[in-house]
């Protein structure tokens, strides 16, 4: 049976207010918020006086390797790390190994993350080419959305099939989410700079050849068929300047073209290449600063409507390979919220922002049941914080498989302080409840 717990002297972020007071929990939920709460008699306390609660992060997008690439994480260790940096609920990605592109294997990997994942899950259906059938019959409850890779992927997820991806934005049945690359011109901008580097590219290069004009060449497809077959859209990690012109500003609610920028499209740009080398390789490429600020206004004037991770590991063998061979993604998930709080530190953002985009809005935008808020009735998804807590990310507290992160070296002025999942402490000063296991998401759909 849960413990009760009572969590005391808080400030609060919830729903556009700050507020100050305690908040219990009772067999997994928030039974009681309020300005003071006695403490009930066997519940647990925990002291927040002096920190910030806010409802943990729902990360719309993760890539945690299992089944097939275990080498570089799998649920287990990356939903410990997520635990870590304040995520209570992911949603995996379906290019795994066997693709997850039928409801079968679907229905294998929620299996999977039963057993093992200390975070909640959810877990995309990939689209292919040929594999209609499958969309077509999904239950909309049983998959947090459809993943179209348009223009770029890894195996043979592309869907570039003109009749396919007009059938998949008519007939989807759940929101679409969409990775936007245009491969030919990739692949005719990689030809150019083999042709001048050979095989050294530098990596300074990398946005140049996942350039800008491929972004938009795709994402724009992308927005014109949902707006011809008027279908629920959402446009992952962005990264263009010239891309937010596809998205309306204003809040998310009623809008069925919505997008999503990561932590580290918003935290670095194309400058910290010659510091960080490949470790900031992933695509659709880290950009100019210009495009940086781009996407960080479009979080205020409500073109980006929720912040994600795009998690994505590779083993430091792997990336310390020559540009074409070091592979694309970085692991994020264990530093995402205080990367997140660097912009609140630097007056980018308030607190309710910040918790808007990255707990409200994947709640309402995917339909999640009873999680994203400090709501009595809700599930306890909670991240504690202290925001003024300064600490130097080092190796050895990297917690992902692969054992780095592209965060290594850099200072972060917040500190994730405690975990809660479901009403269970999954981490705390430090040490993760490998005890704790998450829940299938549930949707309201």
């Amino acid at each position: 049976m849960a413990e009760q717990i009572l969590i005391k002297n808080a400030s609060m972020v919830n729903d556009g207010q700050i507020l100050e007071g305690d908040l219990l929990i009772r067999n997994g939920r928030i039974e009681q918020i309020a300005p003071e709460i006695s403490v009930p008699e066997q519940a647990r306390v925990l002291d927040a006086e002096g920190h910030t609660l806010i409802p943990g992060m729902i990360d719309d997008q993760v890539h945690f390797r299992e089944p097939g690439a275990t080498h570089k994480g799998d649920m287990y260790s990356e939903s410990r790390a997520a635990v870590a940096g304040g995520i209570t609920s992911f949603m995996d990605m379906p290019n795994t190994n066997p693709q997850t592109t039928n409801r079968q294997a679907l229905e294998a990997k929620y299996a999977l993350a039963a057993d093992r994942a200390l975070a909640n899950y959810a877990f995309y259906l990939g689209a292919t080419n040929d594999n209609l059938d499958e969309i077509v019959a999904l239950d909309p409850k049983q998959a947090c959305g459809v993943k179209v890779f348009m223009g770029a992927s890894t195996g043979n997820m592309l869907v570039n099939n003109e009749a396919a991806l007009e059938a998949i934005f008519r007939d989807a049945p759940v929101l679409i989410a969409t990775h936007c690359e245009d491969t030919p011109t990739i692949q005719r901008l990689e030809e150019s700079y083999r042709d001048k580097y050979g095989e050294d590219v530098p990596i300074e290069c990398h946005p140049l050849i996942r350039s800008a004009e491929a972004c938009y060449l795709s994402s724009s497809m992308a927005v014109e068929l949902a707006k011809k077959h008027d279908a629920r859209l959402h446009v992952l990690h962005l990264t263009t300047e010239r891309e937010m012109e596809l998205f309306q500003p204003g809040p998310s609610d009623g809008k069925r073209i919505t997008a999503e920028a990561c932590v580290h499209h918003l935290y670095f740009d194309d400058r910290d290449y010659a510091r960080k080398g490949s470790f900031i390789k992933c695509n659709p490429a880290v950009k100019s600063e210009s495009d940086r600020n781009a996407l960080r206004k479009a979080l205020l004037d409500g073109r980006i409507d929720v912040v994600a991770t795009d998690h994505a590991p590779h083993t430091l063998e792997e990336k310390l390979n020559s540009y074409f061979k070091a592979p694309a993604g970085l692991p994020l998930v264990q530093w995402a919220l205080p990367m997140m709080f660097e912009l609140y530190h630097d007056r980018l953002i308030s607190l309710e922002q910040l918790v808007e985009k990255t707990s409200h809005a994947p709640a309402r935008l995917f339909n999640v049941m009873e999680r994203g808020y400090l709501r009595e009735g809700y599930w306890a998804d909670l991240t504690l914080v202290d925001l003024n807590s300064p600490t130097r990310v080092e190796r050895r507290d990297v917690l992902y498989k692969c054992g780095w992160s592209p965060m290594e070296g850099e200072r972060l002025r917040s500190k994730i302080i405690a975990t809660i999942v479901n009403g269970q402490v999954a981490y705390r000063g430090g040490r993760v409840n490998d005890a704790v296991r998450g829940q299938r998401l549930e949707f309201d759909r």
